[in-house]
């Protein structure tokens, strides 16, 4: 052959490979084979070459090559065992031990007399259990992870990988004790300083790692840092780090006060001392930090919600409310200088938008937790003080402060802000700035005059003297940020009558004129956020006139940008959309006077309360339909999602009173869950108010009931489920509450025996039970049925076992009873107890003396589930006990159960009540009690 044809030659190549792997040349012969796979159109030659080039590579230590074509030549011949050989040499010098093992041990699993298998895998197995031995050694990553830190010479990706590494290390308790006994706080004081962003935030997430339940160390670490550097870094300018630092300190917090929590005292509780010193610590640095002027507007928003998360009292019933009062007395003031700083004056500490409603919100806490009247007075007394000593001064600014102070307050502890505007002269102040020149002047005195127009009292003083002055600035004020305002004035002024369709302050069509202009407002891009969200707050009043909510939800532009307001990092809004939403859903509570004192009231001429046309069920169930379309859910999903001072209680019970309209209708439920409503819903009904948590159970509920709960609530979420909805099994709730409640349970308990265990754990069974005396029908069958499905628990069949109790004898008495919702429930439970515990059979005659004729009547039923349950039950009675055959056969249930065993399914499918019944025959047979006389299903008692 010449040298053209042999290069054309899969088999010439292939030899000529063999040759020059013999003489050493391995790359002549990787390149023999490379040209013979290209040649080669059968797959078992390739294979083989595929397996030589691999040995070529094994010898030139180019593993992964070798790897591959070992992978390759398996997969046409698995059972290749040099292939395999050879692709765990290359995996093993890859490091891929496991992958390696598992080969050798299939090579000499197919030839175990060959030497080089058997020390390849001994070989592997020791290298695997020194791997596994260094991986476990946390002392030694954590002391590589410091090496790279430490090292000047490593780049600052490797450094950050070793940062990043020292997170996930720090969430491990062993990885965490390590770090904090090889003088890691150091370290990570020293990360603290880096200028890349990067590192400074997996030096605070590893210092969380450490702080997270372990208050020994929590404590150690606030000595060693320091609170001024932690806060330092909270008040950074980047909100990122911001947020981090906010959070650590957050851990830090819960950490010390953590010995209050049983399930934290133990093994370092003995060499604890009082954190109270670290407490006060932390705290005072925290208000230290609010008139700072170095601190970030950010870093500022961030101390004042640590503030509120962590001063007020957790649970009312705690008498002890010393850290409030500490707070107070140190730190009232440093709250009301932030409270009564005016943005638009070049001195002051740095604000965001949210910062005066989070100083509001801060305040309204800590006077909420005041116990008596007399410290209430006090806290008053104090605000009030602040207030008039700047308003005395004779600088405007001095007045400015004082007012946006009251302001503040105004939106906080209304009644502390109410005697704030009483210092003599406020209010004039506030109408005589109204008219200055000055922008900012105007803004403070007519946001001012707005809040302060909050009561009723205040606001029919207003009425006749401050509308003529707000319509006069609105109409001729060349700036836009006072019409915005002055427009809202008018809004709030008008809308004093609510709902109330008779008690108008102006005149006829007047607030839909107002609702127009809010929402041009509100659809100017042109305009700041700021501007646009007052517009919202106009239209949270106008929205009480049902025409205006029609005007409202017919634009579409309009919803839009209100529900992007409600996304926007500007929290301020949040409260005046969810009030928007309440009133345009009709989701307040009205209380519907009785038809008798409503006579007596028309009697005697005094004013009864209209509700507008408009307000009625089928406007107000378009207007959810427009809602939805607009895009609703995701905005609300957005508002709760968002940590935030702004997102109160109060207005965390509009997002829930929405939710559960939006959700009413079974055909939108399934939209809201996809748009994430349902997960949304779970933290409302945990931290909201009484009445929040109640209606965003409900909504849970009603969601539950027609939807997959494995699908609108996947993973563990779903467990979250259970205690809101039985928070609803309450007298406090209404009968609908209790009944969908009941149902939402029922889907769930049938389940998983988890869910089950869950509901047993939360004291569910006992409030089933009562509610299956319920005088109303419908609960009283929706509990059977939801203890239908608990009943496969055997804890709960235990509870049955128990003597002394009646619960078997009231589902016995149910399966006669004319519901048939209720006899399906009740026969449906005895059915599956006499089942699981042929033990209760025997009992079942002692309950009452008519449960013979209740069985009976089960099994002619005209109801096929009826009658199924019925031969169930008359199965179980008789596979249990002879006695029990004896009496159902001598009595009409042979006759009845001989028809029924006659009965043929459709289709030629056999029918599952004649099969039992059958069944139940052939018992009564197998017992000697009756025997067959060759008919088909025709029995006849066998006589003595």
């Amino acid at each position: 052959m010449s040298n053209k044809e042999k290069e054309k030659d899969p088999a010439t190549l292939k030899d000529e490979g063999n040759t020059l792997f013999k003489a050493g040349d391995m790359k002549g012969a990787a390149c023999c084979y490379s040209k013979a796979i290209k040649l080669s159109d059968c797959k078992a030659e390739r294979a083989v070459l595929y397996r030589n080039r691999s040995a070529c590579y094994l010898k030139l230590e180019e593993y992964t090559k070798a790897e591959a074509d070992a992978s390759k030549a398996l997969d046409t011949d698995p059972g290749d065992v040099k292939a395999r050989f050879r692709r765990a040499q290359a995996c093993q010098k890859l490091g891929q031990l496991n992958q390696a093992f598992e080969d050798s041990q299939k090579c000499a699993q197919l030839e175990p007399k060959n030497r080089a298998f058997q020390d390849l895998l001994r070989e592997l197995g020791a290298q695997i259990q020194q791997k596994a031995k260094q991986m476990n050694s946390t002392d030694a990553r954590v002391q590589q992870m410091f090496s790279l830190l430490l090292d000047a010479s490593a780049t600052d990706s490797d450094r950050q990988k070793a940062a990043q590494n020292l997170v996930v290390l720090s969430r491990e308790d062993a990885g965490a004790e390590q770090i904090f006994r090889n003088d890691g706080v150091k370290l990570i004081q020293r990360l603290l300083e880096s200028k890349l962003e990067d590192i400074l935030l997996s030096a605070l997430r590893t210092l969380v790692g450490l702080c997270t339940g372990h208050q020994s160390r929590t404590m150690a670490i606030v000595n060693e840092l320091g609170m001024q550097q932690l806060c330092g870094v909270m008040g950074t300018g980047a909100s990122a780090v911001s947020l981090a630092a906010c959070h650590l300190l957050q851990v830090m917090f819960e950490s010390l006060t953590q010995d209050m929590r049983k399930d934290f005292r133990g093994k370092d509780e003995a060499m604890l001392a009082e954190p109270s010193r670290e407490l006060r610590s932390m705290l005072r640095h925290l208000l230290d930090m609010l008139p700072a002027t170095a601190v970030s507007g950010p870093g500022r928003d961030s101390a004042i919600n640590l503030l509120v998360k962590q001063v007020p009292r957790k649970c009312q019933k705690n008498p002890d409310n010393s850290v409030t009062l500490w707070v107070i007395d140190q730190g009232l003031k440093q709250i009301l200088e932030v409270a009564g700083t005016v943005p638009e004056l070049d001195h002051g500490p740095a604000l965001t938008e949210n910062t005066n409603m989070s100083c509001s919100v801060l305040l309204s806490k800590l006077y909420d937790d005041l116990k008596s009247d007399k410290e209430r007075e006090n806290f008053s007394k104090l605000c009030k003080d602040y207030v008039q000593q700047h308003f005395n001064r004779p600088d405007v600014e001095s007045k400015l402060r004082a007012i946006q102070s009251a302001s503040t307050l105004l939106q906080g502890p209304s009644d502390t802000g109410n005697q704030a505007l009483e210092v003599p002269g406020m209010m004039d102040a506030v109408i005589a700035l109204c008219a200055s020149k000055d922008v900012s002047h105007q803004q403070v005195a007519v946001e001012a005059l707005i809040h302060a127009s909050g009561k009723a009292k205040r606001a029919s003083f207003i009425t006749p003297n401050g509308v003529a002055l707000l319509k006069d600035l609105y109409k001729n004020s060349e700036n836009d940020r006072i019409r915005v305002r002055a427009l809202v004035g008018l809004c709030k002024l008008g809308s004093a009558g609510g709902t109330d369709f008779s008690m108008k302050q102006f005149a006829e069509g007047s607030t839909v004129k107002l609702a127009k202009q809010c929402r041009k407002w509100l659809c100017n891009d042109a305009l700041p956020a700021t501007s646009r969200r007052w517009s919202v707050e106009g239209l949270a009043y106008l929205t009480f006139d049902a025409d205006v909510k029609e005007d409202l939800v017919g634009d579409r532009n309009a919803l839009r940008a209100m529900f992007e307001l409600a996304k926007s990092e500007d929290k301020t809004v949040l409260f005046a959309v969810g009030s928007t939403l309440v009133n345009c859903t009709n989701s307040y509570d009205v209380e519907k006077p009785d038809p008798q004192m409503l006579e007596l009231a028309k009697y005697a001429k005094q004013h009864v309360p209209e509700e507008h046309p408009k307000d009625e069920a089928s406007y107000v169930e378009k207007r959810l339909g427009k809602l939805l379309e607009a895009g609703v859910v995701s905005a609300l999903v957005c508002m709760v999602r968002h940590e935030s001072p702004a997102l109160t209680e109060s207005c965390r019970e509009c997002v829930a009173r929405a939710f559960l309209a939006l959700v009413d209708r079974q055909q939108d439920r399934g939209a809201v869950v996809a748009q994430g409503g349902g997960k949304a819903l779970i933290p409302l009904a945990s931290d909201n108010t009484v009445v929040g948590k109640v209606k965003s159970a409900q909504a849970l509920a009603k969601i539950t009931i027609t939807s997959n709960p494995e699908i609108a609530f996947p993973g563990e979420r779903i467990y979250e489920v259970v205690r809101p909805l039985i928070s609803l099994l309450s007298l406090e709730c209404t009968l609908l509450q209790n009944f969908e409640a009941l149902m939402a349970l029922t889907n769930l308990a049938g389940i998983s025996e988890r869910l089950r265990q869950k509901m047993i754990q939360e004291k569910a069974v006992p409030k089933m039970e009562g509610y299956m005396f319920e005088e109303h029908e419908l609960v009283r069958a929706a509990a059977t049925e939801c203890m239908c499905n608990m009943v496969l628990s055997t804890e709960v069949q235990q509870l049955y076992l128990a003597t002394g109790n009646d619960r078997l004898k009231l589902l016995v008495l149910y399966s006669g009873e004319e519901d048939e919702r209720l006899r399906r429930a009740a026969a449906g439970t005895l059915a599956m107890l006499t089942a699981e515990q042929p033990e209760l059979c025997a009992r079942v005659p002692a309950t009452t003396t008519h449960w013979l004729e209740i069985l009976q009547a089960l099994l002619l039923s005209e109801v096929g589930d009826l009658r199924h349950r019925g031969v169930v039950i008359a199965r179980n009675l008789m596979t249990a006990e002879r006695s029990l055959a004896e009496t159902l056969m001598e009595s009409e249930a042979l006759e009845i159960l001989s028809v029924l065993a006659k009965g043929g399914g459709d289709g030629g499918t056999p029918d599952p009540i004649a099969k039992t019944a059958q069944s139940c025959l052939d018992k009564a047979i197998e017992y000697g009690i009756i025997q067959s006389s060759g008919e088909a299903g025709v029995a006849r008692i066998v006589e003595e």
